[in-house]
């Protein structure tokens, strides 16, 4: 298939010309056992990998070695393998933790397709001496090796910094961990929902359920991602320090750390503006909590950014219910307010005046009343009457989506953002491409995740092992 038909919406969920959703390929198998699935994986083994690349990349010839699950690592790998990098996904038999989490055949799963694109897969058994001294063997013709694990976990498999650098001491190894590679918390266990408590931002984000315990962002994995995306901007980084310098290096990249970054705005301390704002409401925190009051309580008692910043800020910065969903306004600036404020037809909001102090609380009663105000308003109307009026006046706005549409948004497609692959075992399937879009050095590729060890042989043989020293490895428990 070629980039473009790829980029157009050719493919699943494309349209007919009379607008209605066109049916996937009904050209695979629906039941799978592992046998069948290993078969299948057999019978393609010694394709060449050169014929499954797209254009190169502006990372092509760089080649990855990535031991890692779940989410942080896979997207690091993921984003690079966009970049055109070469990314062996390293996993045990059995496969990564990822596979099996909602898996609709076995060792198959949505969430693993969504992180894997454009990778190879090797199995190694990093916790038999065969399958490590397999790791040494590739090592040295390897650019990259990336792993997420706790600290003390690389080298219980001799797979840390200073065991590998023996074998390529130009090495760019990048470790993500749960807290990071020193200090007290180093060695806990760590996820997303973990570094969301951990690092503030859970707080931040204020929800509660209904017995007042403390929401995790559920939409996406935020320390997650941000970790991940942050990894693979170091490995650039260290590439590029390595091209004019021919020195490797360590990075180090943490969940904690990504919580840390996008909770900066509060986590990051300031004290002329503290004082004002950020020590009163702590302090209020502080006497809930020595009151003995619940979660809840205490949030209320610190107060929102909306309370930190005067309840008007709300009024064209939020969401409101419209007829047929919601729609989120976006006024940064005042120029901002006033373009709502016309579109609305509520120029005469008592907040706009020039001596209205937002801050102060005996002027947020004022501003409920017109928070009241706009709310009836915005009822009058759908999210399209919204939205065109709203762009008529140049104001920030939008619909809230489902994501569940957006594969087919008109933007969306416009830009080329969901790109068509076909998988081996399950079909056709639309993912979400490349971050980033380059005009020189095109990003994203053509190959959908890899099946469990799809290309261990394959692999294997591209740096010297025959065929006798492969059926040595199995035999010797290194690989399946």
């Amino acid at each position: 298939m070629s980039r473009s038909a790829r980029r157009t919406g050719s493919g699943v969920g494309a349209r007919d010309r009379g607008g209605n959703r066109r049916a996937a390929p009904r050209n695979r198998p629906r039941h799978f056992t592992r046998g069948s699935i290993r078969a299948i994986q057999r019978a393609g083994q010694e394709t060449p990998a050169e014929s499954r690349w797209g254009m190169p990349g502006p990372l092509a010839g760089v080649k990855v070695f990535e031991v890692s699950q779940i989410v942080a690592g896979p997207y690091a790998g993921q984003t690079l393998a966009d970049f055109g990098a070469d990314v062996v996904k390293c996993e045990p038999p059995g496969g990564e933790g990822l596979r099996v989490l909602g898996e609709f055949v076995p060792g198959e799963s949505k969430a693993f397709h969504t992180l894997n694109r454009g990778k190879r897969s090797l199995v190694l058994d990093l916790s038999n001496d065969a399958g490590q001294a397999a790791v040494h063997r590739l090592i040295p013709e390897f650019d990259v090796f990336l792993i997420n694990s706790r600290p003390g976990v690389p080298q219980r498999l001799n797979v840390d910094y200073n065991t590998l650098t023996r074998f390529r001491p130009d090495l760019v190894y990048i470790e993500n961990s749960g807290y990071g590679d020193r200090g007290p918390g180093a060695e806990r266990s760590g996820s997303d929902i973990i570094a969301q408590a951990y690092s503030g931002l859970m707080a931040a984000d204020g929800k509660v359920d209904e017995y007042g315990a403390p929401e995790m962002i559920t939409a996406t994995a935020p320390g997650d991602y941000h970790a991940g995306l942050g990894a693979a901007l170091g490995v650039v980084a260290a590439l590029f320090h390595r091209e004019r310098t021919g020195e490797g290096q360590h990075i180090a990249s943490s969940l904690l750390a990504a919580g840390l970054n996008l909770a900066s705005g509060s986590v990051s301390q300031l004290p002329v503006f503290d004082a004002m704002v950020t020590d009163p409401a702590m302090q209020r925190l502080y006497e809930a909590r020595e009151r003995g009051e619940s979660y809840e309580d205490q949030l209320a008692a610190k107060g929102s950014m909306f309370d930190m910043l005067g309840k008007a800020f709300r009024l064209y910065y939020g969401g409101y219910s419209v007829k047929d969903g919601a729609v989120i306004l976006g006024a940064l600036t005042p120029a901002n307010r006033d373009q709502f404020r016309r579109a609305l037809g509520v120029e005469d909001d008592p907040t706009a005046a020039e001596d209205f102090n937002a801050l102060d609380p005996e002027n947020n009663a004022i501003a409920e009343a017109m928070l009241d105000r706009i709310r009836g308003i915005m009822l009058t109307k759908t999210m399209d009457e919204w939205i065109a009026a709203f762009d008529a006046v140049g104001a920030p706005a939008s619909k809230v989506n489902h994501p569940e549409e957006m594969a087919d948004d008109p933007q969306v497609q416009a830009m080329g953002y969901m790109v068509d692959l076909d998988h081996e075992l399950t079909g056709p399937e639309r993912m979400v491409g490349p971050i980033v879009q380059m005009s020189k050095t095109p990003t994203g590729n053509n190959m959908a995740s890899p099946t469990l060890g799809r290309h261990t042989d394959e692999i294997l043989q591209e740096h010297g092992w025959n065929a006798e020293e492969i059926a040595e490895l199995r035999a010797a428990g290194g690989t399946d």
